[in-house]
């Protein structure tokens, strides 16, 4: 009975496949899109940091630092961006610039002057191992240097999260599933049909199929991989060209990075050193959807070091 129904399903989307594909498509581009969609909703309820069931709120100085950067961006609606106060490590964001209200950016717990975001850090529940971190434990300490950030460096982690919203990343990446869903079925199904085999035994076609599945696959998470670099460079180096002080606090930043990543190498052991490799470089298993650490800190110090950008700000 189950088998008879499949059979149906099946035939019933070879009769109207392009329906399907167009439904198919939609849905996977709805999906990926939804979350920066209601950005203003979803984004709130997972990265809002909360105190005593009230949402902590950004202090008058880091709004004050956040629309300045905003200015430093060059953003033409300010109006449409919103920042709160997180409970990640790093900087977040999400949303859609053509959107009113529609782009929120997440600006760390301990993102303000460094006396206080130093007492901000020891603040924060870290939990490693099932266990929490202890801030007065040399290990503690170090993660407690690789945390705090010079004004520079902050400036420069919120502005490429401006960036990467500035340029519609989450509206292009949204496209690539789409993409590569529409191409592998229409390159499958005109490659049967030259092959002829619409009319070879069914074991064939069913390896032909899982074939076509597995190099769409292989497809996406190439291209997905490529263009999410590609936006990561470019907004290190939009961030980095605003002026010498971000791109001094984009080389800070990355090292800062590289240097939690090498503390929680050794705190987790056996299994940091499977996730962190020696330099603080994010070991890759199959993908690698951003760029490694120390080549964006080299890409922006190259960008530091050219001529060209000497003599703009010698």
């Amino acid at each position: 009975m189950a088998f008879h129904s499949l059979w149906k399903a099946v035939a019933m989307m070879e009769k109207h496949r392009t329906a399907f594909l167009s439904i198919s498509c939609a849905g996977l581009f709805g999906a990926n899109l939804t979350f920066h969609v209601f950005s203003k909703e979803l984004f709130k309820s997972i990265y809002q940091a909360w105190d005593h069931g009230k949402p902590l709120r950004l202090s008058e100085d880091m709004q004050n630092l956040f629309y300045n950067i905003l200015c430093d961006v060059k953003v033409k609606s300010a109006d449409r961006y919103d920042a709160i106060k997180t409970c990640t490590l790093h900087t977040v964001s999400a949303g859609l610039p053509w959107r009113a209200k529609g782009c929120v950016v997440g600006i760390p717990y301990h993102f303000s002057n460094r006396a206080s975001g130093e007492q901000q850090i020891a603040k924060i529940d870290v939990h490693l191992r099932g266990k929490k971190v202890n801030w007065t434990s040399p290990e503690g300490l170090a993660l407690k240097d690789a945390l705090t950030l010079s004004p520079e460096a902050q400036k420069f982690a919120i502005a490429r999260e401006i960036i990467d919203l500035q340029q519609n990343r989450p509206l292009i990446c949204a496209t690539v599933a789409p993409i590569c869903l529409a191409g592998s079925y229409i390159s499958g199904v005109t490659v049967k049909q030259v092959l002829g085999l619409y009319y070879a035994p069914v074991v064939l076609r069913s390896i032909y199929n899982m074939a076509v599945v597995a190099l769409g696959l292989m497809g996406y998470c190439l291209l997905y991989d490529t263009v999410s670099q590609a936006f990561d460079y470019r907004a290190d180096r939009k961030a980095a060209s605003i002026s010498p002080s971000f791109a001094r606090g984009g080389v800070e930043f990355y090292n800062k990075v590289l240097s939690q990543n090498k503390v929680f190498r050794t705190i987790l052991g056996k299994k940091g050193e499977e996730i962190y490799g020696p330099n603080g470089n994010i070991l890759p298993k199959f993908r690698l959807k951003h760029p490694s650490y120390t080549s964006r800190r080299n890409f922006i110090s190259n960008i530091i070091n050219t001529p060209q950008a000497q003599e703009k700000h010698g």
